[in-house]
């Protein structure tokens, strides 16, 4: 394979040379760097995610609370609300709060959760592009 193949870090070491590093070590780095975040998203997600976009729907899951604690979400889930209490991704609701909070939605299938929260992103990062949205 590329066991011998060097990558160069833009990083300098002490006396001013190159830091090298090898590939295979920059994508062990690169691993465990991504399974943390997913680990960070994945902190208030109730229920096992798994296959090939696990870090996906977990991201997505990190992001839909991001937008919800920057706009909000209904009356009772406002903005500082969301900021305050965080939000729970059980398999069929969305809570505020806790596993028992106030629930901002219920759904038949954690597919149709994943699908819910997919979509407001979408709409959200379009509503921004197209200068509807403004960030706060």
């Amino acid at each position: 394979m590329m066991k011998n193949v060097y990558i160069m870090v833009s990083s300098l070491t002490n006396n001013g040379e190159l830091l090298m590093e090898t590939l295979e070590q920059r994508t062990e780095l690169f691993h465990k760097e991504r399974e943390l975040e997913f680990k960070q998203a994945k902190r208030h997600i109730t229920f096992p995610l798994r296959g090939d976009k696990k870090y996906y729907y977990a991201f997505q899951c990190a992001q839909f609370e991001k937008n919800l604690e920057e706009f909000g979400f209904d009356c009772y889930a406002t903005s500082k609300a969301v900021k305050k209490e965080g939000l729970f991704f059980n398999k069929y609701s969305i809570t505020l709060g806790h596993y028992h909070g106030h629930d901002l939605k219920r759904f038949n299938s954690k597919e149709e959760m994943l699908g819910f929260v997919i979509g407001y992103n979408e709409a959200v990062s379009n509503f921004k592009y197209y200068g509807f949205l403004e960030e706060k």
